[in-house]
């Protein structure tokens, strides 16, 4: 079905043809401001030059033009640069009868020629659980994914885990001393949590001993540097790396345990994954294309034997490769990762990166590296930088033990939907089962909705109460307005149908018009990458049904046709919902 911002264009692309001969043009479009009269208007600056007409001249011959040969503008008028038009009620309704045709009005399918993107997300380490930052990262490379594949695009989501390293073998040490053979299923823990309390285990012994050692002489530094925990740790690091057959069992055992744990919590989110890379097994390719680079004067070696790449004349500066005992970095194991999923996927056309913002100087030099070793693919490769989310209480610290535990956070997101909604009398008739799965929909649906409305840009200050309210800008908000909805829909008795010759109100036209620039909007939203802006078109549509609903009767009209027309205004706002929802990755109640 096409928008009316395409019909419209052709109209006008037609009429500057042949009154000015021009061709090759981009027309832009925008919803009239509400102090002025109109539905939808045309910016004309781009054509007074080509034109050499005025704008309230151009404006009046375009316009008069659409009102004779199109049957959608009924007026015009002409503001300094801009034609206000007037849309007519036979338009908003044929499209109301071609929305209601469309399950998912505004998506489109991705074919055999569309355009394959990689979407990372998630990328955990395995010393630790998921926390709430883990949960932002993970909700928001979700939603992207759903919407890129809403703009057509064939899009794989997979992630990198960082499952080596000296952090790992912080875990690992920790068990090995003070574990006792402790298990997930002897512990009664998520494998995640287990390997999570053992790196708390060995920071917080790491510290006895660096104060021990300050106690009787040492320096902060030095003792830092060489308390035996961290040496011990260093040197399981080295046999780790030289396939000591002991470190390495208890690695896989160790890692397995935190693997089963990461898949409780996925599915706990709702979120999953079509592919998976593993740190410890890129970085050797990683390091094999950084030795290249060296042999092709790509990267320079330093007096240390560490090898490093200068990128000052990028307007960046030198970065560490290789370390001097021949060990990876972090950049290592990402150069080998990115080539390793074009080999994997040849049809790549696009990669997106959904990293915190405090690796933004991180992916700008991924990026350059790949440049310089000639990749072409490089610039394809975006970095979906997102801002950290806070608590009440400040930032959150992983060796400490002060993260906001995911699956503690969905619990806890869970029982505070029960309670809200008890309190509020909104579950009265609903048998045990029904609550226990109501109560997860709402509790997720505010959890993803809390962090989905913000620009990810910005930081969060993440307010688990806040998010459950059952009105204002929240999850629950919509989730209720779309129960509501299902309730009317299942009063009707017999087929609705739609008459094309009735008037509409100010109220059904307002929702009609913000429902026509649902395509648009998701089309912005994967150029954007911002699952921001569906939230905030989602939360305008449920306002304005609201609005509606209190002010327009539905089922009180005496006029038949009237009522049919309102009830499938109320069945195309809940199946929108049902549809900007799914891109958000909430599911939707059909009682409240």
């Amino acid at each position: 079905m096409e928008t009316l911002e395409q019909i419209l264009s052709k109209s006008v692309t037609n009429f500057l043809s042949e009154r000015y001969g021009l061709s090759d043009l981009k027309l832009e479009f925008q919803a009239t401001p509400k102090d002025f009269e109109g539905d939808i208007t045309l910016v004309l600056f781009p054509f007074l030059k080509l034109t050499r007409q005025n704008p309230s001249v151009l404006g009046s011959e375009i316009g008069a033009f659409l009102k004779d040969h199109s049957a959608q503008i009924l007026k015009y008028n002409v503001v300094s640069g801009f034609l206000n038009m007037s849309v007519s009620d036979r338009y908003y309704l044929n499209f109301l009868d071609g929305f209601l045709g469309f399950k998912d009005y505004g998506h489109t399918p991705p074919n055999d020629d569309s355009p394959t993107i990689m979407v990372e997300f998630s990328s955990p380490n395995t010393n630790k659980p998921l926390h709430l930052g883990h949960v932002r990262n993970n909700l928001l490379g979700h939603s992207i994914s759903k919407i890129l594949e809403a703009n057509g695009n064939h899009v794989i989501k997979t992630q990198i885990i960082n499952d080596r390293g000296i952090h790992i073998c912080k875990s690992m040490l920790a068990w090995h001393y003070f574990g006792e053979g402790e298990t997930p299923e002897s512990s009664g823990l998520k494998g995640d949590q287990l390997v999570g309390k053992y790196y708390v285990l060995f920071e917080t012994k790491y510290r006895e001993q660096i104060a021990d050692m300050v106690s009787g002489g040492k320096s902060q530094e030095e003792a830092e540097k060489s308390a035996p925990f961290l040496l011990e740790a260093q040197q399981m690091l080295r046999k780790w790396e030289n396939n000591d057959p002991e470190v390495r069992n208890l690695w896989t055992l160790m890692n397995q345990w935190v693997y089963d744990g990461f898949e409780s919590t996925y599915k706990s989110l709702g979120v999953d994954f079509d592919s998976y890379y593993y740190e410890s097994q890129t970085y050797l390719l990683g390091k094999s294309i950084i030795k290249d680079g060296l042999n092709k004067g790509v990267f320079y070696t330093k007096e240390d034997g560490s090898v490093w790449v200068d990128l000052n004349d990028d307007g960046l500066d030198e970065k560490l490769l290789l370390r001097s005992d021949g060990t990876a970095v972090y950049m290592t194991q990402d150069i080998g990762t990115a080539n390793q999923r074009i080999v994997d996927y040849p049809l790549v056309k696009g990669m997106v990166y959904t990293v915190g913002n405090e690796q933004d100087y991180h992916f700008k030099v991924l990026f350059m590296v790949l440049k310089k070793l000639g990749y072409s693919w490089a610039d394809s490769l975006f970095h979906l930088s997102y801002g950290m989310v806070d608590l009440p209480s400040g930032k959150m610290k992983s060796r400490e033990g002060t993260v906001v535990d995911a699956d503690d956070l969905i619990e806890q997101m869970k029982n505070t939907a029960g309670r809200i909604a008890a309190e509020n009398g909104k579950i009265e008739g609903l048998e045990e089962h029904e609550r226990v799965i109501l109560f997860q929909k709402i509790g997720l649906g505010a959890l993803k909705y809390f962090i989905l409305k913000v620009d990810p840009k910005k930081r969060i200050l993440f307010d688990p109460e806040a998010s459950v309210d059952f009105n204002g800008n929240t999850g629950p908000f919509i989730q209720y307005t779309y129960a509501r909805i299902q309730s009317l829909i299942q009063k009707v008795e017999g087929e609705l149908e739609l008459h094309l010759d009735l008037s509409l109100v100010d109220k059904e036209k307002e929702i009609l018009k913000h429902l026509s620039t649902y395509p648009a909007l998701v089309k912005t939203a994967g150029e954007q990458y911002s699952p921001a802006l569906v939230a905030n078109y989602l939360y305008e549509l449920v306002k304005m049904f609201n609005s509606f609903y209190q002010n327009v009767s539905v089922f009180g009209s005496k006029d038949q046709k009237l009522k049919s027309l309102r009830l499938l205004l109320c069945k195309a706002v809940a199946n929108n919902i049902e549809s900007a929802s799914g891109l958000l990755g909430i599911d939707l109640p059909d009682r409240m």
